[in-house]
């Protein structure tokens, strides 16, 4: 048994890049509101490390970002289907610091960049036209400038509490590994019937 899940995931991210055909980096986040509603949807891993958790970026004023706003328990799923394998992970999300999403969206492709200023994510939309105008306007307002971050553009980091492990095993003897962090910071690890 390993003591640190951040080094297996680590090297299941390593093949899951290796050998997943799309987006090894996409994984599923689940919110839920203040009500306890959930709701769940793909994002993209930016970053995974000890020390800063799993970060990915996001729209603050979309569905998600005031979810995680309300109520700050969250889960991610990593489901690589080519390994028959997926990754759980249960913590809790807090904003990332504003020069680390000022450094990532500067990284963005131009048309993204100005996509995340065009789309009032979530909201209802009256047509596809509508969004390509706005598009276009800020193409217009932008053009040979560079695109600022959105103030409502920025990181998620989950901290997480519990990360579990899971491969196939033949006759639904699948193989289930639990790491749990305890108050002082320390993984502990154990076995879960499939």
């Amino acid at each position: 048994m390993a003591d640190d899940p951040f080094a297996l995931f680590d090297a299941w991210f390593a093949e899951a890049r290796a050998s997943e055909p799309n987006d090894a980096d996409a994984m599923a986040l689940a919110t839920a509101d203040a009500e306890g509603r959930p709701s769940v949807r793909m994002v993209l891993l930016k970053s995974a490390d000890r020390v800063s958790g799993f970060t990915f970026h996001t729209n603050s004023l979309s569905r998600k970002g005031r979810e995680m706003a309300d109520n700050d328990a969250v889960a991610l799923l990593f489901h690589w289907k080519s390994l028959r394998r997926q990754i759980r992970i249960e913590g809790r999300v807090a904003s990332a610091p504003v020069a680390e999403s000022d450094a990532y969206f500067a990284t963005r492709g131009r048309q993204s960049q100005l996509s995340a200023w065009a789309s009032d994510q979530s909201r209802p939309l009256g047509s596809r036209a509508e969004l390509e105008e706005r598009q276009a306007a800020m193409e217009a307002k932008y053009a040979g400038e560079d695109v600022p971050r959105p103030p409502h553009w920025h990181g998620y980091r989950v901290e997480p509490r519990t990360i579990e492990f899971w491969s196939d095993g033949a006759h639904r003897l699948h193989n289930r590994r639990l790491f749990t962090r305890g108050e002082d910071g320390a993984w502990s690890e154990g076995l879960l019937y499939p």
